[in-house]
């Protein structure tokens, strides 16, 4: 046997030639009248008879879309308030840069870049494990904060 004696074991069977004369009359079973029962007429998606499309009958939309996607849904933003926000949050996990016995208030804390220097207040709270001993000023913090804070060996001083 070769590659060209290779044949299907079912015959093919050839489309149906309508409207060449036989049994089935004037229309040829293509309905009656109208575009689409013309010998060869295939009605394009989205064609209205003459009319616009109905994706052009709407302005463009330009601008930032979703379409276009996050370019980089990796990246991290280095802050996660608004940069306007009147009272800032932070964890206990955020104080890493800290070493122990440092002192941690509102200008320590934007000198190790953990908080912009426009922001206004600051809040601890207490998700996150803290291992150092550190001593807090001026800073409003959580009662779950407060005993993790305790906890380390750490002082906050009332602010």
């Amino acid at each position: 046997m070769q590659l060209k004696d290779l044949r299907p074991t079912t015959p093919r069977k050839g489309t149906k030639r309508i409207g060449r004369g036989g049994k089935r009359g004037t229309t040829a079973g293509a309905g009656t009248k109208g575009q689409k029962s013309r010998a060869g007429a295939s009605v394009r998606p989205g064609f209205r008879g003459g009319d616009n499309r109905i994706w052009q009958l709407f302005p463009k939309l330009r601008g930032a879309t979703k379409k276009h996607g996050n370019k980089r849904p990796h990246k991290k933003h280095r802050y996660f308030q608004p940069r306007n926000a009147k009272s800032w949050v932070i964890n206990l996990h955020d104080l890493t840069p800290f070493k122990e016995g440092d002192l941690v208030n509102h200008e320590t804390l934007v000198a190790k870049g953990v908080i912009p220097a426009d922001a206004g207040d600051v809040k601890i709270l207490g998700t996150g494990e803290l291992t150092k001993k550190l001593s807090f000023s001026d800073i409003v913090v959580s009662a779950s904060a407060r005993s993790a804070i305790e906890k380390a060996g750490g002082t906050i001083a009332a602010s």
